[in-house]
């Protein structure tokens, strides 16, 4: 993607290293952000569709809106939220509000939501069946190993009929919360992203929308089952540093993410595999 940074692991590791010592080195409670709005607005993303819907914003609408946009890509799940905390970055744009409330409580950060924009679905995919019925009894299916993606899949198996979870079980699910299991199935926990790779270890996995993309996958055509739109809490959103939800670069984005022109971009080039959430 033109004009996106491309970071390594190496540098990933860095940015989690830097901010662990600052955190050590701030006080505890402290949520303020930076009241410094001049420059381009850098914005973390996961690559996809993320960072594309971003690109899109950045060569067809912020230019005219008087935003200057810079994305930055990462492929994991926790720095994007702790170089948002650090002030690395502006904002971010890559996870829902349960994902944030779990990532907030466990890291003492203080990202908020600014505006949803889009839903991916979570689906479980297989190289080696066509149907969910399909898998065998001792079947091993791969789930993401954070505790509100893993809840995430475990609760699409229970609403597709695969497992049963404990009554009024919520997003800190674990296999030790199914009550049945008829089919006998097997977890195996992996980081989100290495979930789409497992596919040819494991007889099926429960993939998120993102990284299915990015792997290939067509969620709308090839998952065996997908999430509901409908009432689903997974929305993504635009997040912010807590304090920074008056920056006016953040409120331009924030109108362009949710304007006419990206509903119809996200409608067009993901064909019911990313849902507008507006």
């Amino acid at each position: 993607m033109r004009n996106t940074a491309k970071l390594t692991t190496a540098v990933l590791a860095a940015g989690a290293l830097t901010f662990a010592l600052s955190a050590c080195g701030s006080d505890k409670g402290s949520s303020s952000a930076s009241s410094d709005y001049s420059g381009p607005l850098v914005v973390a993303a996961s690559p996809t569709p993320h960072a594309e819907i971003l690109d899109y914003v950045k060569d067809h609408l912020a230019k005219k809106a008087g935003l200057d946009l810079e994305v930055k890509e990462f492929t994991d799940y926790v720095t994007p939220n702790t170089a948002t905390e650090d002030g690395s970055v502006g904002a971010n744009y890559f996870q829902n509000q349960p994902y944030l409330d779990d990532f907030n409580k466990k890291n003492g950060t203080h990202i908020v939501p600014v505006v949803t924009v889009h839903l991916e679905p979570l689906g479980l995919y297989s190289h080696k069946v066509k149907s969910a019925d399909a898998l065998k009894s001792g079947a091993t299916v791969a789930v993401p190993n954070d505790s509100v993606n893993e809840a995430r899949a475990l609760k699409l198996l229970a609403a597709n009929g695969l497992i049963t979870l404990k009554s009024g079980v919520g997003n800190e699910a674990t296999p030790a919360d199914i009550t049945k299991n008829p089919k006998k199935l097997k977890f195996k926990e992996l980081e989100a992203a290495q979930t789409p790779r497992s596919l040819d270890d494991v007889d099926a996995a429960v993939i998120n929308g993102n990284y299915a993309i990015s792997s290939g996958l067509k969620p709308a055509k090839d998952a065996l089952i997908l999430e509901s739109a409908t009432n689903n809490p997974y929305g993504n959103f635009l997040a912010v540093k807590k304090g920074n939800e008056k920056d006016p670069r953040v409120k331009k984005l924030a109108k362009l993410l949710t304007s006419p022109e990206v509903k119809k971009f996200i409608e067009d080039k993901y064909a019911g595999s990313v849902i507008p959430s507006f």
